[in-house]
């Protein structure tokens, strides 16, 4: 009875096993395959590509790469596909557009204003008292001499 259950086990494990084939008659499609699933990005997994993903969009996604290649799409015409589809969110490289632009401006404008406001208020500290407060010290220490 044991040995029938772990032959069960064993037959039902294969079956959760399986694992995707994709095929292509042309090697330069199949090569192209590869890159593409590398370049595109998991919209589930987020810091994930394609093509290490164990999550069920990344699959579809995968299958939906060999259906635009056997039907003969260019590497442009797929990306395109995605994009229109996921947005630029599923490209590692991303477009520069006037959006995307501010993500790499933002943090520099922020850097550049914050040495700013430091150097200006150590500039102050720096340069010290204005002249009615040097008045002021001065009377201060004649009286208590």
């Amino acid at each position: 009875m044991k040995s029938l259950i772990f032959i069960l086990v064993l037959l039902c494990s294969a079956a959760f096993a399986t694992e995707e084939a994709y095929h292509f008659d042309d090697p330069a499609k199949q090569k192209l395959f590869l890159e593409l699933t590398q370049e595109l990005r998991c919209p589930q997994c987020q810091n994930q590509n394609i093509a290490d993903s164990d999550a069920m969009i990344a699959v579809d996604l995968r299958r939906k790469v060999h259906e635009l290649l056997q039907q003969g799409k260019s590497r442009e015409q797929v990306m395109e596909f995605m994009i229109a589809r996921y947005g630029n969110f599923v490209t590692y490289n991303p477009p520069v557009t006037a959006v995307t632009v501010w993500l790499w401006l933002l943090p520099l404008l922020f850097v550049i204003g914050a040495a700013t406001f430091v150097l200006v208020q150590r500039k102050k500290q720096a340069t010290g008292f204005d002249e009615s407060e040097l008045a002021k010290a001065d009377s201060l220490l004649e009286k208590d001499n």
